[in-house]
């Protein structure tokens, strides 16, 4: 019998200030896509040994597998100036509160 997917909660924020967060918040975009991990990495093109290690924050993932994956699961990297970082999430923020409701 497959296992059900446990709903995991997107994360409010976009920040990622390391390899942990990086993995939760592609693990939350992946459930919240109604992948398995098997599914997921066939779709990444990469093993689900990798994107495991990825979603649990260990290292040894190369970067050209990691923005694979966050291009096949409709998730892009945005590398922004540290002392302008509060004024990029509140831009980001104020554009997500303007989309209309899903």
């Amino acid at each position: 019998m497959p296992r059900s997917l446990r709903t995991t909660p997107l994360p409010t924020e976009p920040h990622v200030a390391s390899l942990a967060a990086l993995g939760r918040l592609i693990r939350a975009h992946r459930v919240a896509s109604g992948l398995r991990i098997d599914d997921a990495a066939a779709l990444c093109g990469v093993s689900v040994d990798l994107l495991s290690r990825l979603e649990n924050g260990r290292s040894g993932v190369s970067t050209d597998r990691v923005l694979r994956v966050l291009d096949a699961l409709g998730l892009a990297m945005l590398v922004v100036d540290k002392a302008k970082l509060p004024k990029a999430l509140k831009a980001l923020a104020d554009r997500e509160a303007e989309r209309p409701a899903r």
